[in-house]
């Protein structure tokens, strides 16, 4: 049903790219973090482990030395190990008594109240997956668990916070990037509408005046005079719309059903005959909603002739009214035409996207935008099916109940 035309919108695909390439900055940055913190904590897992080792094997020299032993290579082993005091270590002997280092104990326990810890925490420890250090003692062997020191655990998380950063930084940026984006759009949509309704009141003033006289001319038929005040009407009604357009609508009470119905007596006169046109309301008689005539019209408008032009100019075209939960009227109006394939589907509301030669694909954009900016409405696809019809769907809320 659509089909892709070029357009001078280089703002959009600039403002594409910009998104692209600041997501890819953030990408860059997070992987570069996380592949340097990897490489630090490899380093001190590594030093960590030295370190126990050495702790091990001081252990090891001291049970299985003779008296003579050199006493220097003692000290000078404990005098290193000390260098670090917050990886947490257990000593696990041959008859399974703990010992421990760097893990806070209380004072006044009793040798088992500490052993009954000191198991909890090797099981927490064993849990971090360090590889236990075997000492063989000849006659026995035993084991030394340790466990992470804070610093290899902060550094575990650093990245994370980092990658949450970059992220926050990234949401923040996107954010930033799309407001700018709809504000660019909103100026463009401002000036336009109104610089277009500007134009149109010097000639359509003019054109009102000619038509006066002409009237009152006995030789001009008064066919050609009536005709001619049809069009300046239409002229009128949209400088009226690219005036609303352009400010803030003012918005009123209406019978929708009497307000479609009204304006599609208008636009039959104005499509091909071979088009069928049903209004189904099921509504309250007395149902309204805040809407400006003129822009809800052009809505109606513009998602009807983009029905006609799938269609071809021939089949039905069907305007269910409906009231939906949390005091939602919906009004869904479907067509006969070729559908819409899946790749188009997300693109049927964005500014230059048409299935039309010579179309500027700004149709549905408008009426999307006037719907949601406009009326505090929706406006989407509802449902479609290759040449079988498409839905769309206006959601408007109803107006709060009078005293």
């Amino acid at each position: 049903m659509f089909k892709e035309v070029s357009l001078p919108l280089a703002f959009y695909n600039r403002d594409t790219w910009l998104k692209v390439a600041f997501f890819a900055v953030c990408v860059f940055m997070a992987g570069f973090s996380l592949y340097f913190t990897d490489g630090l904590v490899t380093k001190l897992e590594e030093r960590e482990k030295q370190q126990i080792e050495l702790y091990a094997e001081t252990i090891r020299y001291v049970m299985t030395s003779d008296e003579n032993a050199d006493i220097n290579f003692f000290f000078e082993r404990i005098k290193k190990i000390n260098e670090n005091n917050t990886i947490p270590v257990i000593w696990k002997d041959g008859s399974g008594h703990l010992n421990s280092i760097n893990i806070p104990m209380p004072n006044q326990l009793s040798t088992e109240a500490k052993q009954v810890i000191l198991k909890q925490k090797l099981t927490e420890i064993i849990s971090e997956n360090n590889k236990p250090i075997e000492m063989d003692m000849g006659f026995q062997k035993e084991y030394i668990y340790y466990g992470n020191s804070k610093l290899l655990k902060l550094l575990r998380y650093y990245p994370l916070s980092q990658l949450l950063v970059v992220l926050i930084i990234g949401f923040l940026g996107y954010i930033f990037f799309s407001y700018s984006r709809r504000a660019e759009q909103n100026r463009v949509w401002v000036g336009l509408a109104k610089e277009t309704a500007h134009q149109l009141g010097t000639p359509l003033s003019s054109l009102t005046a000619w038509v006066e006289i002409l009237r009152n001319e006995p030789s001009i038929d008064p066919n050609i005079v009536i005709e001619l005040t049809k069009d300046i009407q239409r002229l009128e009604t949209i400088t009226t719309r690219f005036s609303n357009i352009g400010s803030a609508p003012i918005l009123k009470e209406e019978n929708l059903e009497e307000l479609i119905s009204t304006f599609l007596q208008y636009l039959k006169n104005r499509i091909s005959s071979k088009v069928h046109i049903e209004v189904i309301s099921m509504l309250a008689p007395d149902q309204v909603a805040k809407v400006n005539r003129y822009l809800f019209e052009w809505v109606i408008e513009n998602i009807c002739k983009n029905g006609v032009d799938a269609m071809s100019g021939s089949g039905d075209i069907q305007i269910v009214l409906s009231e939906g939960k949390n005091n939602v009227i919906y009004i869904d109006i479907s067509d006969t035409g070729k559908g819409i394939s899946n790749k188009n589907m997300s693109k049927i509301f964005s500014p230059g996207f048409s299935t039309k030669k010579r179309g500027w694909g700004l149709g549905l954009t408008l009426a999307k935008r006037i719907v949601e900016n406009y009326h505090e409405g929706k406006l989407i696809l509802k449902s479609t099916e290759i040449n079988k019809g498409s839905t769309f769907r206006i959601s408007l809320p109803k107006p709060p109940i009078h005293a």
